[in-house]
């Protein structure tokens, strides 16, 4: 989606309504300042409101996606261009996600391992056995809400895909955490057909991975 262009069409529906940013704004419940970057194409407006605005713009959702008023003759073409490019936006996201799980858990391997050396140095050369018991649990209560911020991510991000029957879905974050992995594959009970089998992390909703 062009943000600039949906900036433009935000800015010129709002000066048609004879609203200035801050009377939009004060509708909305934000700051004038949000409603400027998106009239700079900056950042779009949030899922939460975008019902809201296209209301006070009397506008739809469509029109503001496309950044004209979608007329009857193009309205299934820019609707379908307009999924087309929220999942593929989606895709990239939960695919910077997943890259943001290996660094969440990467780092905190290492801040732990680090504690354990620094620790078990204080204590087997210094003999301060304190200090080591303090950093063991500071590293270990990091390496806890690390793995657990981790795996939020990857029930999120993207689906994961039954073996049994190809069916695609979003686990909840008690399956995800209970189930027996191995990487990014888990041991679960598919919601479909439930069967249990290993189901592989995929990105795209649609089968046209294999």
């Amino acid at each position: 989606m062009d943000q600039i262009k949906i900036g433009r069409f935000i800015a010129a529906q709002r000066k048609n309504k004879k609203l200035t940013q801050a009377q939009l704004a004060e509708r909305l419940g934000i700051t004038d300042r949000a409603v400027s970057k998106w009239e700079n194409g900056k950042s779009m407006p949030d899922s939460s409101i975008m019902l809201d605005l296209c209301e006070t713009l009397d506008i739809s959702v469509n029109d503001l996606l496309c950044g004209e008023v979608v007329t009857m003759t193009n309205y299934n073409e820019k609707t379908e261009k307009n999924l087309l490019e929220m999942i593929k936006q989606k895709e990239e996201a939960d695919k910077r996600l997943l890259s943001l799980e290996i660094m969440i858990g990467l780092m905190s391997t290492l801040f732990l391992l680090m504690m354990i050396a620094i620790g078990s140095y204080l204590l087997l050369y210094l003999k301060i056995q304190w200090l080591f018991i303090v950093m063991l649990i500071v590293g270990l209560v990091q390496f806890i809400i690390c793995m657990m911020l981790a795996l939020r991510i990857e029930q999120v991000a993207g689906y994961y895909k039954c073996d049994k029957c190809g069916h695609r879905y979003v686990p909840t974050y008690l399956s995800v955490n209970i189930a027996p992995h191995m990487g990014r594959t888990r041991y679960m009970k598919c919601p479909e057909c439930g069967k249990k089998s290993w189901q592989k992390k995929v990105i795209s909703m649609e089968k046209t991975d294999k």
